[in-house]
C-alpha cells in the first residue's frame, strides 16, 4: 500500500498568492525564531535535525507495488534532474541541512531557485537557496520579495496561462501542515511556546539566584556595639550608613566576582542585649532550589515534545553504546526521515515532475525524489567488533584494517613484527624461564600441540556445520530485509542479494540480533548433527551462535574454509575427546 505523506509544498503562483491573501497565523513563528536565538535547547534541536538531514542523499526513483522505492536507471531523465538539484551532492547536503531548523522551529521554509546566466544571457545553471519565513515576504500587487545576501529580490507569481520567463526566480514554499488548517505550518516548537516562555523565566530566576550568591553571603551579626566598623580615616564617633554598605558590597561582588565581597558576609555590630551569640542571617529562599528543579522539568517536557527520543536532547550518558545506537536510529526514523520526506515531496511536485512534463517523459507522475539514510545508520563500536573478530580468526587483517579506518599502506612490511606474531606476556614468561631454568630442565607439558597432532575433524561434520551456518545466516538475512536496518528504499535491491549475505550490506547492531529475533529457530538441527558425531549439542550450538553473531556484527560473509577453524576454536572437540 502506498505510504501516505504528511507534507505540503507549493510554487508561488497566482493561485497560491490569492490563497495567502486570506492570511495565515504566522505571528507564532516570529516568537519561535526568537526562542531559537535565545534558548540553547531549541537551537540544539533544530541544529541536530539539520545536521542529520545533511547526511542523507537524494536519488530519483518510483514506488513499487510493495511500497518500496526503486532507483531510476542512471540514464533516465529523472536521474539526471535529481543529480543536478542544488548543483550536486554537496549542494544537496547543504540544502537538506538548512531545512532542519526551519521545519523544527517554524515548520516552514522556502526554496528559492534563481537562474544564472552566461555572457550571452543564456541560462547555464541555477542558484538554490533555503530561506526562512522572516526572509520571504509577500508584497502588494501579488509580488513576493526574498532577501538574498542582503538584497531584496522580487519573485513574480507564476502564471501557467502566460508565457514563462526563463530568467524569473522561482519560490517554493515547503511546510508541515497544521492538522486543523492545512495552509498553516506546524512545528514541535509551536506547541511548546508557553513552555519555552516558562523556561526563560526560570532561567532568569536561576541567574538571579546565582547573582544573589555573588552579591553577598548574608549578614553576620556581632553582639558588640551598635554600629558598623569604622573605615580608615573616619573619626571614633563616625558611623557607616547601612544602605551604603549594602550597595558597596553588592556592586563590588558583581564587578569582581572573585573578590572577598562575593563570599564574605557583611559584618554588623549589634547591642549585646539584642543577641547573645554571633548569628548569620541568610537571604536564601526556598524558591532557589525549586527553580532549578522546575527548569529541569521544563527542559524535559520540551525534549518529550520534539518528535525525537528525548535522550537526544537530554544526553546519552546513561546509555551503553548499543542502546545509544538504537536511540539514534529511532531518532533518524522519527525526527529526520519524516522531514526529509517533506522536502522530497516539494522537490518532486514542484521541480522534478514539471521538468519531466516539459521533456515529454512518459508517465512523469510515477517518478519522485527520494532520500537514502543508510549513511546515518552507522553501526556502533564497529571497529572494536572487527578487532575481536580478527583476534578470533574470523576475518582477515585487511578487513580489520578497513573497519578500523586504516588502509593497506598501513599494513606491516614483511620484516616488521606485529602483536599478532608475538604475545608480550609469552615473551615475559619465556625470558623468565630462560633466566631461572637451565636448558632442558622444564618438565611442564606444552599448552599447544603441532598442527599434525591436532585431532582430525570428519569431513561430514565440517560439511554439516557449514550448512547450518549458511542456513542461520540466510534466516537472519530474510528477516533483516524487513527491518529498519534495510530502509524501504533499499528493499528492492536487498532482494537481489543472497539471503546469507544480506547482513554484509546492511549493518545490524549486536543488540538488535535478539530484538529482531534474527537467529530464532536457526539451530533446531544442531542436536541431530552433534549426536551423529559425538559432540555436545549445547557446546556446538553456543559455538555456532557466537560465530554467526560475530559475522552479523562485523558485516562479514561466511566461507567454507572458516568452518573447520570455528570447530577447532570451540571446546566441543575437546569435550568429545
Amino acid at each position: 500500500m502506498p505510504r501516505q505523506l504528511t507534507a505540503a509544498a507549493a510554487r508561488y503562483s497566482v493561485k497560491t498568492a490569492n490563497l495567502r491573501k486570506g492570511g495565515t497565523n504566522a505571528g507564532w513563528q516570529e516568537e519561535a525564531w526568537r526562542f531559537f536565538k535565545d534558548v540553547p535547547e531549541v537551537r540544539f534541536a533544530g541544529t541536530w535535525v539539520g545536521n542529520a538531514m545533511s547526511g542523507a542523499t537524494l536519488f530519483a526513483g518510483r514506488r513499487a507495488a510493495d511500497g518500496t522505492i526503486e532507483r531510476a536507471p542512471d540514464n533516465h531523465p529523472a536521474a539526471d534532474i535529481v543529480r543536478e538539484i542544488a548543483g550536486g551532492p554537496d549542494g544537496q547536503s547543504t540544502l537538506l541541512g538548512d531545512f532542519g531548523p526551519h521545519l523544527v522551529v517554524a515548520g516552514e521554509g522556502w526554496i528559492v531557485v534563481r537562474p544564472t546566466v552566461d555572457k550571452t544571457n543564456t541560462v547555464d545553471g541555477y542558484d538554490w537557496r533555503v530561506l526562512s519565513t522572516r526572509e520571504v515576504k509577500q508584497q502588494g500587487g501579488g509580488k513576493l520579495t526574498a532577501e538574498i545576501d542582503g538584497e531584496d529580490v522580487a519573485i513574480p507569481p507564476y502564471n501557467p496561462d502566460a508565457e514563462p520567463d526563463p530568467l524569473a526566480p522561482i519560490a517554493i514554499r515547503v511546510w508541515e501542515p497544521s492538522p486543523d488548517r492545512h495552509i498553516e505550518a506546524d512545528s514541535p516548537v509551536r506547541s511548546s511556546l508557553t513552555l519555552l516562555e516558562e523556561l526563560q523565566l526560570l532561567n532568569a530566576a536561576v541567574a538571579a539566584v546565582a547573582r544573589s550568591r555573588i552579591t553577598g553571603r548574608g549578614v553576620l551579626l556581632v553582639p558588640k556595639g551598635t554600629r558598623f566598623p569604622t573605615q580608615p580615616g573616619q573619626g571614633a564617633d563616625a558611623e557607616d550608613d547601612l544602605l551604603e554598605v549594602f550597595l558597596d558590597v553588592a556592586s563590588t561582588a558583581i564587578r569582581e566576582p572573585d573578590s572577598a565581597a562575593a563570599t564574605v558576609p557583611i559584618i554588623l555590630e549589634v547591642p549585646s542585649e539584642v543577641i547573645s551569640d554571633i548569628k548569620w542571617l541568610s537571604f536564601e529562599s526556598n524558591f532557589d532550589e525549586l527553580a532549578l528543579r522546575l527548569r529541569d522539568e521544563a527542559i524535559r517536557r520540551f525534549a518529550n515534545g520534539l518528535e525525537v527520543p528525548a535522550e537526544i536532547l537530554l544526553g546519552l550518558s546513561d546509555a551503553n553504546h548499543w542502546s545509544a545506537w538504537a536511540i539514534s536510529a529511532e531518532a533518524v526514523r522519527l525526527g529526520v526521515e519524516p522531514r526529509l520526506a517533506i522536502v522530497c515531496y516539494a522537490l518532486t511536485t514542484q521541480w522534478l515532475r514539471p521538468l519531466l512534463e516539459d521533456q515529454a517523459v512518459e508517465n512523469p507522475d510515477e517518478w519522485l525524489v527520494w532520500y537514502d539514510t543508510s549513511q546515518l545508520r552507522v553501526q556502533a563500536n564497529r571497529a572494536q567488533t572487527a578487532l575481536e573478530a580478527y583476534q578470533a580468526g574470523l576475518i582477515s587483517a585487511a578487513a580489520a584494517r578497513r573497519e578500523t579506518g586504516f588502509d593497506e599502506s598501513d599494513a606491516p612490511s614483511p620484516g616488521e613484527t606485529t602483536p599478532s606474531d608475538t604475545d608480550p606476556r609469552q615473551d615475559e614468561e619465556t625470558q623468565s624461564n630462560v633466566t631461572t631454568l637451565p636448558v632442558g630442565e622444564t618438565t611442564s607439558i606444552p599448552d599447544t600441540l603441532p598442527a599434525s597432532s591436532a585431532p582430525r575433524i570428519a569431513e561430514g561434520l565440517i560439511a554439516a556445520v557449514d550448512v547450518l551456518i549458511w542456513a542461520a545466516l540466510a534466516t537472519a538475512g530474510e528477516r533483516i530485509r524487513n527491518k529498519p536496518a534495510c530502509p524501504r528504499s533499499e528493499r528492492a535491491r536487498a532482494r537481489e542479494i543472497r539471503p546469507g549475505e544480506v547482513h554484509t550490506v546492511y549493518p545490524v547492531d549486536t543488540a538488535m540480533i535478539d530484538a529482531w529475533h534474527l537467529l530464532d529457530g536457526a539451530w533446531v538441527r544442531v542436536p541431530e548433527v552433534a549426536d551423529r558425531y559425538g559432540l555436545s549439542p549445547d557446546c556446538l550450538k553456543d559455538a555456532l551462535d557466537d560465530y554467526a553473531r560475530a559475522l552479523i556484527a562485523a558485516r562479514m560473509a561466511h566461507s567454507y574454509d572458516q568452518t573447520e577453524k570455528v570447530l577447532r576454536l570451540s571446546a566441543c572437540l575437546t569435550e568429545a575427546a
